[in-house]
C-alpha cells in the first residue's frame, strides 16, 4: 500500500468515524438512460470583455454574486474554526497576508483579483486563496467520445469540497453545497465576438471547462502526488522559484493564444507546472481526443483517440489510466461500463449526460456536469445534486 492509499483510508475513517453518517452503500449501479435534457439545474451566462481594463472585466458578475461567494469564504472560514480554534491565526493570515501573493502574479491576473476583491468586499487574501484551489485538492470525472462522422464530444463532472464539512442531516458536503449557487458559464469576448467559452465558480478566474468554439476543449482532472504535488509547486513559488505556471492562469493563457488541437496539447505537454494534472484534451476532427498525464516538470503518457482501432472514447478520472484505481474511489469501471453501453456510432450530448449523471461518477461531491461539443463550439452546463442512496465521492 503506497502513501496515496494510506492516507485516502485514514481520512474516510475519520469522515465517517468522526460525523454522524448513515449513508446507504453499496448502492446499486445502474447506467441512466433519458435524464437530458435535465428539466432544472441550468445555469446562467456572463460575458467576459477582455477589451476592458483587468479590474473591470468581473464586475457584473461579481456583483450579482458577491453574497454567495461571500457565503462560501464564511462557510469554509466556519468549518476552519469548528476542527480547531487554532485555525483563527491561519485565517488572520489569510485575510492579512495573503494578498500580498498577487505581487508575484502575472500583471493581468493580479489586476484581475483586485477588481474581484473591489466589488466582492471580501479581503484580496480571500480571493486569492479561493484562487488557488486547484493546486490544493479536487477531484473529477472526464471523457472524450467521438461518433460515427468524427464529431468529438467532450463531457466531464466537477467534484469539490471532500472532507470539507459533512452535514448529516442533509447527507451533503457544506463546501459543495456552498459553490452550486456560483456556477456560471462564461464568454470571453474580443473585438466584440466571442474568442473561448468556459465553466467556472463566480470569483474564480482560471479555467477548469473550455473551449475555443470550432478549435479545441479541455478539461483538468486533478493528479494527486504526495511526494511532488500542488503544495510543493507553492513553497517553491513564494520560496522565489517562478519557473512554474499556476494551472489558474495556465488555462486563460492557453485559451487565448492556441489556436489549433495540436498548439494546445504542445503547450499543456511541455509547460512547467505549480501541480501534476491531467489535462483532457478535445478538437474539431476524427481522433483528436487525448488525455495528457502530467507531473509538474514533464509529461508521463498521452493517450489518444482512436477510432479505426475501437477506441472511441477516454474515461479520465483521479488516477494515472494505466493502473487500476483504489477500490474505494472507483469512478473509472463504472463509467467505461456505461460508455460501452452506448455503442459509439450513437453518441450524442445526452449519452454523455447520461453516463455522468450515473452512480457513482455522480456522487455527493459533484457541482456541475458540463458537456461540449467542439464542432459546434457549443457547452451546455448543468447544476448537479446526487439523491440518496449515493456515495459521498
Amino acid at each position: 500500500m503506497d502513501v496515496t492509499h494510506f492516507c485516502w483510508i485514514f481520512l474516510i475513517f475519520f469522515a465517517f468515524h468522526s460525523v454522524d453518517c448513515d449513508l446507504p452503500y453499496p448502492f446499486k449501479e445502474v447506467c441512466e438512460k433519458n435524464l437530458y435534457p435535465p428539466t432544472s439545474g441550468n445555469v446562467s451566462t456572463y460575458v467576459i470583455d477582455l477589451d476592458k481594463a483587468p479590474e473591470l472585466r468581473w464586475q457584473q458578475l461579481i456583483v450579482d454574486k458577491r453574497l454567495l461567494l461571500k457565503n462560501l469564504i464564511d462557510t469554509l472560514k466556519s468549518y476552519l474554526l469548528d476542527w480547531t480554534p487554532y485555525f483563527k491565526y491561519i485565517i488572520k493570515f489569510i485575510d492579512d497576508d495573503l494578498g500580498m501573493l498577487t505581487e508575484t502574479l502575472p500583471e493581468e491576473y493580479r489586476r484581475e483579483l483586485e477588481g474581484i476583491a473591489k466589488y466582492s468586499q471580501l479581503p484580496l487574501g480571500d480571493v486569492v486563496l479561493y484562487n488557488i484551489f486547484y493546486e490544493i485538492f479536487t477531484l473529477c470525472t472526464s471523457v472524450v467520445a467521438e461518433d460515427s462522422n468524427g464529431n468529438i464530444y467532450h463531457g466531464r463532472n466537477l467534484d469539490f469540497g471532500l472532507f470539507m464539512g459533512w452535514n448529516a442531516t442533509a447527507h451533503s458536503w457544506l463546501i459543495t453545497d456552498a459553490l452550486r449557487p456560483t456556477i456560471v458559464n462564461m464568454n470571453f469576448i474580443q473585438n466584440g465576438t466571442i474568442l473561448y467559452k468556459g465553466v467556472g465558480f463566480a470569483g474564480f478566474v482560471g479555467l477548469l471547462t473550455a473551449t475555443k468554439p470550432g478549435v479545441f476543449g479541455f478539461t483538468i482532472n486533478e493528479r494527486f502526488d504526495l511526494k511532488d504535488g500542488g503544495y510543493k509547486g507553492i513553497f517553491d513559488w513564494l520560496e522565489g522559484d517562478r519557473s512554474g505556471n499556476w494551472l489558474a492562469f495556465e488555462t486563460r493563457d492557453l485559451m487565448r493564444d492556441s489556436t489549433s488541437y495540436d498548439s494546445a496539447k504542445s503547450k499543456l505537454s511541455n509547460n512547467i507546472l505549480l501541480a501534476p494534472a491531467y489535462f483532457i484534451l478535445s478538437g474539431n476532427r476524427s481522433g483528436q481526443g487525448c488525455i495528457i498525464t502530467r507531473t509538474r516538470n514533464s509529461t508521463l503518457n498521452i493517450k489518444s483517440l482512436d477510432s479505426k482501432n475501437g477506441i472511441w472514447y477516454l474515461v479520465q478520472d483521479n488516477y494515472d489510466n494505466w493502473v487500476q484505481p483504489p477500490f474505494y474511489d472507483d469512478r473509472r469501471s463504472p463509467c467505461i461500463k456505461c460508455m460501452d453501453s452506448i455503442k459509439g456510432k450513437n453518441v450524442a450530448t445526452g449519452h454523455i449526460f447520461d453516463v455522468l449523471s450515473s452512480k457513482p461518477m455522480l456522487n455527493k461531491l459533484t457541482t456541475y456536469t458540463s458537456i461540449m461539443q467542439i464542432n459546434k463550439g457549443s457547452v451546455e452546463t448543468y447544476v448537479q445534486n446526487c439523491p440518496d442512496p449515493c456515495w459521498p465521492w
